[in-house]
């Protein structure tokens, strides 16, 4: 049975509460608008005050209908004349503060209009529709403003005092005119300014879809290069294989029958990112490792390859070192796989780790390495945690890198906050058969 009372009490707290929270930021008037608000309550307030010396004692006939009138005396004597200069300065000054307080100038005029007498209520009537409209269009508490305006109007229109007052015939073309300016040049500003807020739009539009296609190429143009070392080590591997076959083809032909099938195998693999680096160059390079080849005989060092899956616990073990607990799975059957392709998946993981130290501070994390029969699935995780001293030093083309590097093989990239807590990226890269 107390159901009922209950549930109004609740949604009468919730309506308090929804009124005094604001649903916006606090008005904050710049200086020219309380200049222009100073100036409008000083121009109002003198001319309601002159109004209300020069209508003192003076008695107002309206002809309600035809042949019959209306006799209005206006308020008299030194008491009248003080009361009338009273409610209009209130009424009037108060609008200089319209914009920081519309809410309590809306009261205080409502007020103060609904105490002016029918036969001068030219004294308080206009600062009143400034006040209303101040009120509908500056105060942050929408709840409480839709509650306020209403009640005020009702007020005003169904009090003893509701006449609205006379205007005379000389001043009708001006309150025609004068609001038709005021809407043009208001009509005027916000094109302009719509204008120029498009213009600007576009500009940032511009300058970031810029800034994407010059990461794009520099990504692009980075990823080739490491394609290019790694065709760059086979093509150097055949060579030195090439030459001890030629060398021991008379003392032992086997083993130069293997070294010959593993120049054929490094033609092939070589072959393979050749046609990568082909597909993925569509700018023209800096020209910088294009005489890579010429130095395919140098040092063992030079002839190092880009790292693989098999580094994957070297990485891991570095990560550890810095503190943060790693854990590496690999399921399925392992098997060889392109080198260009390897050190994509050695760089998704190698980036989501990275972030994970800069981004997830004092988390866990877990790298799992899934071998399928069509695809490779390589997934980083972590639980998530405070963000390091060094992320703000990111560029923020690591995820750009990422996607177009897995684009050079057909692979995708997914990246995401867990339903659990922390961050989780998944590449899947499709494999030929075996």
């Amino acid at each position: 049975m107390s159901t009922g009372p209950a549930r109004l009490r609740e949604a009468a707290r919730r309506t308090l509460r929804d009124a005094r929270t604001p649903s916006g930021p606090p008005p904050r008037p710049t200086r020219r608008a309380r200049r222009f608000d100073v100036l409008l309550a000083l121009v109002l307030g003198v001319t309601t005050v002159y109004y209300g010396i020069d209508n003192a004692g003076v008695v107002v006939v309206r002809e309600i209908a035809p042949g019959v009138r209306h006799v209005m005396p206006r308020p008299s004597g030194p008491g009248g004349l003080a009361f009338m200069v009273v409610l209009a300065v209130v009424a009037s000054g108060a609008l200089a503060l319209r914009r920081r307080h519309p809410l309590a100038v809306l009261c205080v005029v409502t007020a103060a209009t609904l105490a002016t007498p029918h036969s001068v209520m030219r004294l308080t009537f206009y600062a009143f529709v400034i006040a209303v409209y101040s009120a509908a269009v500056y105060s942050p508490y929408r709840v409480a403003t839709l509650a306020a305006l209403p009640v005020s109007v009702v007020l005003v229109g169904t009090s003893g005092n509701a006449r609205t007052p006379i205007v005379p015939n000389e001043y009708i073309a001006l309150l025609i005119l004068a609001p038709m300016a005021v809407a043009a040049v208001g009509l005027r500003t916000w094109k302009l300014r719509t204008d120029e807020g498009r213009t600007r739009l576009s500009a940032l539009e511009r300058e970031q879809a810029e800034a994407l296609r010059r990461a794009v190429e520099h990504e692009r143009a980075r990823i080739a290069r490491e394609l290019h070392d790694v065709v760059t080590h086979n093509v150097s591997v055949m060579i030195i294989q090439a030459g001890a076959a030629r060398k021991i083809m008379h003392t032992s032909p086997e083993q130069a029958g293997e070294a010959l099938l593993a120049v054929e195998a490094g033609g092939r693999a070589a072959m393979t990112e050749l046609r990568h680096v082909m597909g993925l160059l569509t700018m023209a390079d800096d020209g910088e490792r294009t005489d890579g080849g010429a130095d395919m005989a140098g040092t063992a060092a030079e002839l190092a390859p880009q790292p693989g899956l098999d580094r994957l616990g070297a990485l891991v073990g570095r990560v550890r070192d810095t503190g943060l607990p790693v854990d590496l799975a690999v399921t399925g059957p392992a098997r060889p796989l392109p080198p260009g392709l390897e050190l994509a998946a050695y760089r998704v993981v190698q980036e989501a780790l990275t972030n994970t130290v800069k981004h997830a501070s004092g988390a866990t994390a877990a790298v799992t390495v899934e071998y399928g029969p069509e695809r490779l699935r390589v997934e980083v995780t972590d639980t998530g945690g405070d963000v390091g001293a060094g992320a703000a030093t990111g560029s923020g083309r690591g995820l750009i890198g990422l996607r177009e590097r897995l684009a050079v093989y057909g692979g995708t990239l997914t990246t995401g906050r867990r339903l659990t807590g922390g961050y989780r990226v998944e590449a899947l890269i499709p494999l030929e058969a075996p």
